[in-house]
């Protein structure tokens, strides 16, 4: 099972994209805690340094829906300032949000068509009689590639499969990439409140959730008092 997370820092601050790269950080950390196979497959850094505004993480696994629910949401963190020591927020939100990738290329054998042709280029009267080269077609986005490295037809078709599944498999990742682009709304939905993950102090340890209603409250009061994204 695979599940594509989006790690963003909406329309927040410098703060907040440093957040987002421990949350990298530490989402990468607990996949591999967890055997689960984790890569980045977007990144774009914040403009201060070892900051990040949103990174795309493929999460692969028996376990990866799951590991995904635990994610998703609004992301705290309490802590002073990293870039503005002086500042008095020290509440700080990010999300984490899944991206549907149900219309990603799917490969089957089927779907590939085979073509002989002769081979191009240097290689003497083998070459211009023989048409041992092979097209290898993708029919249902017409993506092709062309094996003419062999004498044998056979080993030129086994070659182009290769490279067909190659090209295909980093056209699935080049349409992750466009359609996270395509939903930089998402960088505008970073909901505070109610975070389902709350990290504190420079060291961005876990911090148990706040069960108390009163304290919950007073916080979200002190939230609004000292909202300032500037």
């Amino acid at each position: 099972m695979e599940k594509f997370l989006q790690i963003t820092s909406g329309r927040g601050p410098a703060e907040c994209t440093w957040v987002v790269a421990q949350v990298l950080k530490k989402m990468l950390e607990e996949a591999d805690a967890e055997n689960l196979e984790a890569s980045v497959i977007q990144h774009q850094s914040g403009q201060q340094n070892a900051t990040v505004e949103t990174a795309t993480v493929k999460i692969s696994g028996k376990s990866a829906e799951d590991f995904a629910k635990s994610w998703v949401g609004t992301i705290q963190w309490i802590g002073q300032s990293q870039f503005r020591k002086m500042h008095k927020r020290k509440n700080w939100f990010i999300g984490v949000f899944e991206i549907d990738m149900s219309k990603s290329v799917q490969i089957s054998e089927k779907d590939i068509s085979y073509q002989a042709m002769r081979s191009s280029g240097a290689g003497g009267q083998h070459v211009n009689k023989v048409s041992s080269a092979v097209r290898a077609t993708h029919l249902p986005t017409g993506i092709s590639v062309v094996s003419q490295d062999s004498r044998s037809q056979h080993q030129n078709k086994k070659l182009a499969t290769e490279r067909l599944l190659v090209k295909l498999e980093s056209e699935k990742l080049e349409q992750v990439k466009r359609q996270v682009f395509s939903e930089w709304e998402n960088q505008l939905n970073v909901q505070r409140g109610n975070p389902v993950r709350t990290f504190s102090g420079s060291d961005f340890k876990n911090k148990p959730p706040v069960k108390g209603f009163k304290t919950e409250r007073r916080r979200l009061k002190n939230d609004l008092r000292n909202e300032d994204y500037q």
